[in-house]
């Protein structure tokens, strides 16, 4: 029986991921999901409880597996940036995901415990990096945390004109962002804490909110 259920759950987790991530939560039926999973919709009910508790549980479910298949390495900050980006090809539902829960929810799952537990691991392991001397210094740990986040997905929000103009082989995209991520980390562009400060003091300013937070970002 217990098997049962877990299998259950299973796939309605599966079926519900497709759902939300097409559709997202606005848009997600519950009656579409159970049909998706081969049961009735009261499992979903008795399961989850309602819809935003089951967008949770897919939303939880994928962010704790792309953690863990996906750790950071920061002697091969550029491989890292590589798998990333193969991880997203392989599971383009967790980028949607991330873009409903901002839209619909303000981003409030950028505060799973999961979540916030892995940026600070990173973060972490980026200064020790730095402190060391294996990684330019340029950037702080958290700009350079979102340097490398942001270019391993960068062609999936690429727009159709933007693609044509480069090469759209996906053994061509990774190539660009390795190399773009190798060269932001090579210490030989290392800039040092004091020039950074003038350089983002002399740059203007514009405040941004990130995963609800508001900050003072240098443009």
């Amino acid at each position: 029986m217990k098997r049962d259920i877990q299998e259950t759950k299973k796939r309605l987790l599966e079926a519900a991921t497709n759902e939300f991530a097409q559709r997202g939560i606005a848009g997600a039926r519950v009656d579409r999901i159970a049909e998706l999973a081969g049961c009735s919709k009261a499992l979903i009910y008795d399961y989850f409880g309602n819809k935003d508790q089951l967008f949770d549980a897919v939303y939880d479910a994928l962010v704790v597996a792309f953690v863990q298949e996906v750790p950071i390495d920061t002697s091969d900050l550029a491989g890292y940036a590589g798998r990333l980006f193969d991880q997203y090809q392989a599971c383009p539902e967790i980028l949607r995901l991330a873009i409903w829960d901002i839209l619909e929810r303000g981003g409030s799952g950028t505060h799973l415990e999961a979540i916030q537990a892995s940026n600070q691991q990173k973060i972490a392991a980026l200064e020790q990096a730095q402190r060391e001397g294996r990684v330019s210094d340029r950037w702080s740990p958290a700009e350079l945390l979102t340097l490398i986040v942001g270019l391993s997905t960068i062609w999936l929000f690429a727009t159709p004109e933007v693609t044509k103009l480069n090469a759209t082989e996906i053994s061509a995209q990774r190539r660009t962002i390795t190399e773009a991520v190798r060269r932001l980390v090579d210490d030989s562009n290392r800039m040092g804490s004091e020039s950074r400060e003038a350089f983002t003091s002399s740059s203007p300013s514009s405040s941004i909110r990130l995963g609800g937070v508001e900050k003072n970002e240098r443009i």
